[in-house]
């Protein structure tokens, strides 16, 4: 059986194998023992203020408040926590928040392993070892405003492509835009004031200009054999609102170096702005999308001047003409998991087969995806849903790979 993990008023974390609890896979039901694994390394766990975790059997456990788990990096989310929110209880901050239970005295979180790479594993710096690495690269390029963009990045945020750019290995991030065609209720750079809580990033505030641009992918792709330098990373905004800086970049790239791959992170929200950067040499594209339903993605998404219809064709665009395509898969139980949402998947990869789906766990508050969204009409569950995209022949993954 598996026991309740819970959290008291001051964060400390208990089990008590005498209660089982259940867990949230867009309805509440006992977690499946194949859905639980010892909690990897790297999980952190959050207590969920004013929120008391469900039982099986009904009920609630009063003074106790519900725990949730924080994945690493290569795991993918099959359920969430279940719990009853208190009047009182503040809006969650965007984490990806994952059903947590005890086996055998053990934590055990509703999880499955769905990539590996050093690249991608937690970073540990001596004191003061990564400011010198800033400073050192800086001191090369002083007036480069993205490189110093790059550096917040890689301090105060601990982005992994940013700091790539520094260490030298990798993918590297190439940030371009302020400005973005979508206000999406989960993004990560810049919400309203009404929003209840504040960005976890500051976006980009400024236009990147090309020769910035270009000089730090030149380094990039002369050090690293085998690098990625990729446009639109989680600091900006939308890059083809950018496509003639990306376009003259990439272009200046080209003219240097002809290893490495050029990649490009989008919404795939205007298909002629993607069909330009591929005639100059763009190489592999990520196109971020929460679903394969119009309702769902326009809910989350709330796009400004185009709709998934667009990003769809922009997706089919990169794989006819002969892209490495991945798709960054914002997945969440009970809605990527939804009978629906699984048919619809099928239908459009199977006839644009990409080389990839990149599961991302959407960090949000789960009460309001779903206010935004729907609950499921039919959820199979993830590991089902998930099954069904490497039954298409397409691999599944959660880190960008050049083959």
């Amino acid at each position: 059986m598996t026991g309740l993990a819970y959290a008291d008023s001051r964060g400390r974390i208990f089990f008590d194998d005498t209660r089982a609890p259940l867990a949230d896979g867009g309805i509440e039901r006992p977690p499946r023992h194949e859905e639980l694994i010892p909690a990897p390394p790297g999980t952190v766990t959050a207590m969920l203020p004013g929120r008391v975790p469900l039982l099986i059997g009904g009920g609630v456990v009063a003074r106790r408040t519900a725990l949730a788990a924080l994945l690493p990096a290569g795991y993918t989310r099959l359920l969430l926590p279940a719990y009853r929110r208190q009047a009182d209880a503040p809006a969650l901050p965007l984490f990806g928040y994952t059903f947590a239970g005890v086996i055998d005295d053990q934590l055990h979180v509703a999880a499955m392993r769905t990539d590996e790479s050093e690249d991608w594993t937690p970073r540990y710096f001596g004191e003061g070892e990564l400011e010198a690495l800033l400073r050192a690269r800086q001191a090369e390029d002083p007036r480069n405003r993205t490189l110093a963009q790059l550096a917040v990045c890689s301090r105060d945020y601990g982005c992994f492509t940013a700091q790539n750019v520094f260490l030298e290995r990798g993918e590297a991030a190439l940030p371009v835009s302020p400005t973005c065609n979508a206000a999406c209720v989960g993004c990560i750079s810049e919400l309203p004031p009404d929003a209840g809580m504040p960005s976890p990033q500051t976006r980009v505030a400024f236009e990147a200009d090309v020769d910035d641009l270009a000089r730090i992918a030149i380094r990039h792709l002369e050090r690293v054999p085998g690098g990625i330098v990729s446009f639109g990373q989680g600091c900006e905004g939308e890059p083809l609102l950018r496509v003639t800086t990306i376009e003259r970049a990439i272009e200046k790239i080209r003219a240097a170096r002809s290893d490495g791959t050029i990649n490009l992170n989008t919404n795939g929200s205007l298909p002629k702005s993607l069909h330009r950067l591929i005639d100059v040499g763009l190489q592999a594209v990520r196109i971020s999308l929460n679903s394969f339903r119009s309702s769902v993605y326009a809910a989350y998404y709330r796009p400004a001047g185009y709709d998934l219809g667009d990003v769809l064709d922009s997706v089919a665009l990169a794989v006819d003409r002969g892209l490495r395509v991945s798709l960054n898969y914002l997945t969440h139980p009970g809605v990527t998991d939804d009978r629906s949402e699984v048919e619809a998947m099928e239908r459009f990869l199977g006839a644009h087969p990409v080389a990839m789906v990149q599961t991302r766990t959407l960090n949000i508050d789960p009460e309001r995806y779903f206010a935004q969204v729907g609950r499921p009409a039919e959820p199979i569950g993830m590991r089902e849903a998930l099954r069904r995209i490497e039954r298409l022949g397409i691999s599944l993954g959660n880190f960008t790979h050049t083959h």
